[in-house]
């Protein structure tokens, strides 16, 4: 028994790849468990199920892979937040928050420009002095990774919440997102226009 294969006992179909008729072919040869197929040597299985699949069944039963692993997946969405150090106000804070809001419009962009990104879904996540958390979101035509273009439309979203409470948390998200080496050049981009947010 294979001293890699902590499953030697288990059934060859448990074996992802192993379905019924290779499975059936398998028994008619005595071999029924994961063991038992690390037996013969990676000839005798390749000259009875052929070079590929053969090859194959002997790395399998040796807990071999060559595929590469995937660690990590695409992402959804990429968001920049920030908590205040202390609440403010709309208007009373409106330079700062303006600031603020910018930098974080900026960061989303460069993030996404660092990992190859765009997205077509733009919004913004606030969390007032309450705790209540309101979030406003709006999809454009075209994908973007443009920071002022990020800007113009969270700044539409920040005009669809009524903006009489004091702010705690202030946060801009992308989403829908593409890689940007997926889509067309030169037909996928949007005018850029800053538009005065916090009025």
């Amino acid at each position: 028994r294979p001293k890699c294969c902590t499953s030697h006992g288990s059934a060859c179909r448990k074996i992802n790849g192993i379905g019924p008729k290779a499975g059936d072919k398998l028994a008619l040869h005595g071999i029924h468990t994961i063991g038992e197929l690390a037996q013969p040597a990676e000839p005798w299985l390749v000259q009875h199920f052929g070079r590929a699949t053969g090859a194959w069944l002997h790395a399998s039963a040796w807990g071999r892979d060559a595929r590469p692993v995937v660690t990590e997946s695409e992402p959804v969405s990429m968001s920049r937040e920030t908590t205040f150090e202390r609440d403010l106000h709309a208007v009373r804070d409106k330079a700062a928050l303006s600031a603020i809001f910018t930098t974080l419009c900026e960061q989303v962009a460069g993030d996404l420009q660092r990992k190859g990104y765009v997205g077509k879904t733009i919004g913004i996540k606030l969390r007032f002095d309450d705790f209540k958390i309101a979030t406003r979101d709006q999809t454009v035509a075209e994908h973007t990774a443009d920071a002022q273009r990020i800007r113009q439309v969270a700044g539409q979203c920040l005009k669809r919440v009524p903006l009489d409470r004091r702010l705690r948390l202030l946060g801009v998200r992308v989403g829908s997102l593409a890689r940007q080496s997926d889509l067309a050049r030169g037909g996928d981009s949007e005018p850029n226009q800053a538009l005065p947010l916090f009025q």
